[in-house]
């Protein structure tokens, strides 16, 4: 590979030497197939090397066979359209598997345990409960979507132009996409019984969430994960362990309302969003090598 830009790479000529004559590795050459949809210059340079194989004479008989087995005008058509199978499955993929696997269905099991406890139980903090958690979710989502422990394939990933804190992004992305309608319409659905707004959580929820991705920089996504949702269910649920049986949803609320109300606490969550991004930006180079911890 050749170098200039640490973030912009092209395929050497000896990396296509080796793809065209089938010796070079599985996950360089996965690399290299991934670079080839962006860049039309390397993909002509692999092109003229692979049309110079035995492969590549196959690959123009086959061609002229085809073409002249088509119908008249279809052998003017550029390219025929790219299947739509490989590029759900490159969609799902990069999603993650949190949210490809059993990461929509737990989000709904804390939605629906919400209401039941709202309406079936009779419990009438059931809004602040939810508010508490929320802000965890997508944490959580992040810890179970990057990283060795969480996809099979992630060496490989990392190792590819799409990996790094592009893949690890679009992740969160997908994780937040995913758990932030069911937990909003389910704090508007609760009564509110002295909590927060239910749309109150998604600004500590995006702090939570960067500050996680930049605290991985430095010690891995699960150790990062368990530091940030670890700090706020100790600060959220400090006055929670002195109160009356009865109050402790309502010392709950109170606590949410500290941390949430008002501009200035929403303010406060903002400068740590901004905050923790402008790290996140600072610290980007060290997704480019397997974060194992």
């Amino acid at each position: 590979m050749t170098h200039g830009d640490p973030h912009v790479w092209h395929a050497s000529p000896r990396l296509v030497a080796r793809y065209a004559d089938g010796s070079l590795a599985e996950p360089d050459a996965w690399s290299l197939e991934k670079h080839l949809e962006d860049c039309p210059g390397c993909a002509a340079l692999v092109s003229r090397a692979v049309r110079g194989t035995a492969a590549g004479a196959v690959l123009d008989e086959v061609r002229g066979a085809v073409l002249a087995a088509a119908p008249a005008g279809a052998a003017r058509s550029v390219a025929p359209p790219a299947p739509a199978l490989p590029r759900i499955a490159r969609l799902l993929w990069a999603a993650g598997p949190a949210v490809r696997g059993a990461w929509l269905p737990a989000v709904l099991l804390v939605a629906v345990a919400a209401m039941a406890l709202g309406y079936g139980g009779g419990v009438p903090g059931a809004r602040a409960l939810l508010l508490a958690i929320a802000p965890v979710v997508p944490v959580a989502g992040v810890a179970l979507s990057y990283g060795p422990h969480a996809d099979p394939l992630y060496e490989v990933a990392a190792a590819s132009p799409a990996g790094g804190l592009r893949l690890a992004l679009t992740r969160t992305a997908a994780v937040l996409a995913v758990s932030l309608p069911p937990l909003t319409l389910t704090g508007l659905l609760l009564p509110a019984s002295g909590a927060p707004a239910a749309a109150a959580w998604l600004l500590p929820g995006l702090a939570l969430t960067l500050g996680t991705l930049a605290l991985a920089s430095f010690v891995g996504c699960r150790a990062a994960s368990g530091v940030t949702a670890g700090g706020w269910l100790c600060a959220v649920g400090a006055p929670v362990p002195g109160a009356p049986g009865g109050e402790v949803t309502t010392r709950l609320a109170e606590q949410l309302s500290r941390c949430f109300d008002g501009a200035a606490a929403q303010g406060a969550w903002a400068a740590a969003a901004v905050l923790s991004a402008a790290l996140l930006t600072a610290r980007r180079q060290a997704y480019d090598r397997p974060l194992y911890r």
